[in-house]
Parts: structure tokens; sequence; C-alpha cells
């Protein structure tokens, strides 16, 4: 399989079909490798227009809705960023091309360990990671954006104190099969994006039921 020429099938007839249009976004989704962020088994399906397993239950999210979200929170070489839920450390990489500083937390020990090794790996050198229950946490900094990869119920308000003059949040919002993923200015002042369905964002143990 040649996956440089599956990345590039990705980003033209999926991506790009899906209104990403963000000429940054399309670089950033050729650059990064795909294939080396997915579990060795799953290498074929990288490219594919499907959700991923990558352990402990949580999956990638599909590559258009990645696009998407990466779209809507129209990032700036000068933001930072904090990601909520490193995960496979894919989108943690493509936020690395897009923004400043990074700093991204995650639940899952092994998961930050893995996505130290790979950020190394593609000498990225712009990101945090920290393994922390998002439920716990207290930053110690403000963010230009605020992004969730796995969805809640609604975003907690304490989350709009951690964003600086004009900070945003983007969050996927709703249960299965009806979510929303929005960019929130405020807790009360949101714009809607699209519609999709992700895994919900877990809690140190509870990491199948529970719910925000």
């Amino acid at each position: 399989m040649n996956f440089d020429t599956a990345r590039h099938n990705m980003v033209t007839q999926q991506v790009r079909s899906w209104d990403v249009i963000d000429k940054d976004i399309l670089a950033a989704m050729l650059k990064v490798q795909r294939e080396e962020f997915v579990q060795v088994p799953q290498r074929k399906l990288a490219f594919a227009d499907m959700a991923l397993p990558i352990g402990h239950d949580q999956s990638m999210m599909k590559p258009v809705v990645e696009g998407r979200m990466l779209q809507a929170l129209e990032l700036n070489p000068n933001h930072s960023v904090l990601e909520v839920g490193t995960g496979s450390a894919y989108v943690t990489a493509l936020l690395s091309c897009l923004a400043d500083q990074v700093h991204s937390i995650e639940l899952f020990q092994d998961f930050t360990e893995a996505a130290k090794q790979k950020l190394d790996e593609h000498q990225i050198s712009n990101v945090r990671l920290e393994t922390v229950d998002f439920y716990e946490f207290e930053p110690n900094q403000k963010y230009d954006r605020v992004v969730f990869t796995g969805s809640v119920n609604e975003v907690p308000a304490e989350v709009f104190n951690w964003l600086k003059t004009d900070g945003q949040v983007f969050a996927i919002v709703g249960n299965d099969p009806i979510m929303e993923a929005r960019m929130y200015q405020s807790q009360a002042v949101f714009t809607s994006y699209f519609d999709t369905v992700v895994g919900k964002l877990v809690r140190k143990n509870q990491p199948n039921k529970f719910e925000l």
C-alpha cells in the first residue's frame, strides 16, 4: 500500500469534499502521517472514512470530522490551544502545525507515553503533554482555544475562565444519535457547525458510564 497516495486521496476526496477548504489544514493533513498514529493492525484502514479503535474503548475520529473541527477552530500561528483528550495524538500533531503552543491532557497514561514517542519521532516540539483527569484539571495559564476530542452533554462553566480575551471552545455536544459540533464564545453563545457522533469524554473510574 502506498501511504502517500492514500493520504493524498483522503485529503482530496474525503476531507476537501466535506467543505474543508483551509489550505493550512489541508497541508497539515497531507504532511502528518496518519498511519503512524493508528494501531499497527489498523494501518491499512488509517485513511478510511471511519472511526478507528485505539484502546481503552476509545476511537480516533473520522478524518472528515478532524478536518471540519480544525476549520471551525480558526487557528492562527500565535494561538495557544488546550486539547482535552490526546488519544492517538494525531489531532495533537495537526494542532501543532497550526498553532504556536499546544497543551494536551489525557486520562490514560499509556496514551500519553505513546503520544510523546510519536511526537518526538516527528520532531514536534511545541506540544506539552500531561496525564490528568479533565474533571480534576486546574490550568496554570489561559488559552486562545480549548478543544474537546470527546463529546459532552454540556461544556462546564469553569472552562470559560480558562480562555484569553476572545478565546473560544470547540465541543461536540449531545447524545448518540444526535450530536452537534459547536464553537462557544461563552456558555450561552455558540455557533453550530455540523452534526456527528463521537465517543464521550471519559472520567477516571468511570470510563464508559460517566456523562457530563
